[in-house]
């Protein structure tokens, strides 16, 4: 999984960097800051398309 096509994984004007919104545990924001994500329970993939079909 990367964490750039992720749900959660957003933009922080404020910050001027890319968060995670997710309220991580330290195991799990240690595994996010060094890029051990391959297991993340929290992960949703960020798809539009998936959205504009429910939509419809």
């Amino acid at each position: 999984m990367n964490c750039d096509t992720c749900v959660n994984y957003v933009y922080d004007e404020d910050l001027d960097y890319y968060v995670c919104l997710v309220d991580l545990d330290e195991d799990e924001m240690y595994r996010f800051v060094n890029g051990k994500t391959d297991e993340c329970p929290y992960y949703g993939l960020d798809d539009e398309y998936e959205v504009v079909k429910h939509q419809m």
